[in-house]
């Protein structure tokens, strides 16, 4: 991923220095488990540990000539090691190194994205309580609907982002797995002890069974993951590009002093951030689709995936992880303006309270076939000609029969939509 939507922790997980101290870790750790073993003599762990060196530029020119980067990497080990170098990767297989190193740097880059995910829901937290009883208006199709709050809105994608944790701690648990089985995975020439030990060393559980190389369901597992991630973050970056819209005016990115807007209109306030979000977002939900292709390998080893999972191992999460820091930050700095919601409500004359006029008008015994045909008629009227559909209603003798003034003032009340907004908050922020 390119450094302008890249974050430092994110990007270490998958530099190569990290990639090769890993698979010098496994290396090590499957050196302790043989030496207990007897396998291999004792020491050799240890010189692991004392010699163990290796340099990138080196091993990027041997694998240029060897065509193999596990081979180039031990090689490269042995000029360090000496001697013990011959009992290092003892009855391992390449696919060992790769698939359990690969396990390791996605349960990092999970760990970092959980932090990510916690930050997110702290900031929408904060600022859906703030704005628990702000009334505004909600939107069915783009239309103005009924009144909801701007602290449900926000409440609604606190939860999504609380799913999200959950799914995200199922998806790390899915691919922390250790996989030291030896060629086609049948431990012919390693001991399941090996693995369990390496296994431990490193936080990972054994894999169930492997056939060289770990079942990749759990990799397109996790991706689907991020994927369902990046939704939710495309979800929240675009409701507020539409609250940021001139003739909504209700809610906009905060606006740096002398940040500009436009190259060219100097008015311009534009809705930068969420755009570029929405982007991202299109980005990691790319790299699902070859993750789930990544499932139907040939036999017991094939290695199509491997260039595969080279680009969207780093991509997916660096790119996601860019992003959650990204939303965080424009929730907590929005800008939100009550008395633009309180003018929306009130565009439409009331026909906001169009489904509580019909209901009112069914318990006093109309049909609801009638009782629509009323309050549509009045309805229709108020949207060609204007005026307040409070006082189309009170004139309209088919309404009052059956529903008195009074009683269709209470009926307009904004409150009596959002009467319940303290339940759901106590469902969805359960402490």
């Amino acid at each position: 991923m390119i450094p302008r939507y890249s974050r430092p922790e994110m990007v270490l997980v998958w530099e190569p220095k990290t990639r090769f101290e890993i698979w010098l870790d496994i290396e090590r750790y499957a050196c302790e488990a043989q030496e207990k073993l007897g396998v291999i003599p004792s020491g050799v762990a240890q010189a692991l540990v004392d010699r163990g060196k290796f340099e990138i530029d080196k091993i990027n020119t041997l694998e240029r000539e060897l065509k193999h980067d596990v081979i180039a990497f031990l090689t490269n080990l042995s000029e360090y090691v000496g001697s013990e170098a011959r009992f290092i990767h003892q009855g391992l297989t390449s696919s060992d190194v790769l698939d359990t190193a690969f396990a390791v740097q996605l349960t990092r880059a999970a760990d970092i994205l959980m932090a990510g995910l916690d930050s997110v829901c702290t900031v929408l937290d904060r600022r859906a309580h703030e704005y628990k009883d702000t009334e505004c208006v909600g939107r069915s199709h783009g239309i103005h609907a009924e009144p909801t709050t701007f602290g449900l809105k926000l409440a609604y994608a606190y939860a999504e982002f609380d799913r999200a944790r959950s799914r995200l701690r199922l998806a790390r648990q899915e691919i922390a797995v250790c996989t030291i089985s030896g060629a086609v995975g049948t431990y012919s020439t390693v001991n399941p002890a090996v693995e369990s030990h390496v296994a431990k060393k490193l936080g990972l559980s054994p894999e169930t069974i492997s056939t060289q190389v770990m079942p990749r369901d759990r990799h397109a597992m996790f991706f689907a993951t991020l994927g369902v991630i990046a939704g939710s973050v495309e979800r929240l970056a675009t409701e507020i590009r539409h609250l940021q819209r001139t003739e909504v005016g209700e809610a906009e990115e905060f606006f740096e002093p002398g940040q500009k807007g436009s190259s060219a209109m100097p008015h311009k306030r534009n809705p930068i951030l969420t755009e570029n979000l929405t982007g991202l977002a299109r980005i990691v939900r790319a790299t699902v689709q070859p993750a789930l292709e990544n499932i139907a390998l040939w036999h017991e080893r094939d290695i199509s995936h491997s260039s595969v999972e080279r680009v969207i191992g780093p991509d997916a999460t660096i790119t996601l992880d860019f992003a959650l820091s990204r939303i965080s930050e424009v929730i907590n700095t929005l800008l939100v303006y009550p008395d633009t919601m309180r003018k929306n409500l009130d565009q439409l004359g009331g026909l906001i309270h169009s489904q509580r006029v019909l209901l009112a008008l069914t318990q006093a015994g109309l049909s609801r076939e009638d009782a629509y045909r009323i309050v549509q008629r009045n309805a229709m009227a108020v949207w060609r000609s204007g005026g307040t559909f409070l006082e189309c209603l009170i004139k309209d003798q088919d309404i009052t029969s059956q529903i008195s003034a009074s009683e269709l003032k209470e009926i307009f009340e904004a409150r009596n939509n959002v009467r319940y907004t303290d339940e759901i908050f106590a469902r969805v922020f359960q402490k």
